[in-house]
């Protein structure tokens, strides 16, 4: 299981919060979450869990959508006063940063996402939330009101005895780079997103 490490301030665009320090020393893996307001309150707490995703958080990526749900969670979060981001360094839906440029490459051939990942020989989602649990438990969270579209994260806090309360939708618009791969999400995931005719 993950430990913590230690916390600071962290100025953003959006406001001051906290930073959160963890590591994984079995897996060489950091991890961290952003946090801002009392999260230890019984009210639930307002959270994102984003996986690190360098190409889209940091280079401005259109091939998804993992920025803009970054951004937007910091600024609902920053809006409504108290909430976190859990931030986890499962790159590439758990494949790591090399492997995605090699899924990206396959991609370009026609593959859609979870094609790409099956033809380097891994699943289609390798990501594991279990991590989440000591995150959580450390801020002080046991009910939550999740900002996610992927069944999947409110399933694993549910399995891990974490309440969530409500989920809320985090969709931002498509571009034309990146309508396969939300389609992919939509399709083969079953994540919930809305089409553009609602």
């Amino acid at each position: 299981m993950i430990r913590y490490i230690e916390s600071s301030k962290l100025p953003t665009q959006w406001g001051t919060f906290d930073i959160h320090a963890f590591e994984d020393p079995f897996k060489g893996k950091e991890h961290i979450a952003i946090s801002i307001g009392d999260c230890s309150s019984d009210e639930p707490l307002l959270v994102r869990i984003h996986s690190e995703c360098l190409t889209g958080d940091a280079l401005g990526s259109m091939r998804c959508d993992c920025g803009e749900q970054l951004n937007e969670a910091m600024k609902r979060i920053s809006e409504y006063g108290r909430g976190a981001v859990l931030y986890l360094r499962q790159e590439g839906r758990g494949i790591g940063l090399v492997n995605k440029i090699r899924a990206y490459n396959l991609q370009d051939e026609g593959a859609d996402t979870v094609e790409a990942n099956e033809r380097l020989g891994f699943g289609a989602d390798m990501r594991d939330y279990s991590i989440c649990e000591p995150m959580l438990a450390h801020l002080g969270a046991t009910k939550v009101h999740l900002m996610t579209n992927n069944p999947r994260k409110i399933k694993a806090l549910e399995d891990l005895g974490i309440e969530v309360v409500e989920r809320k939708a985090i969709q931002t618009e498509s571009n034309p780079h990146n309508a396969q791969y939300l389609a992919t999400k939509a399709g083969k995931l079953g994540h919930f997103l809305r089409s553009k005719k609602e």
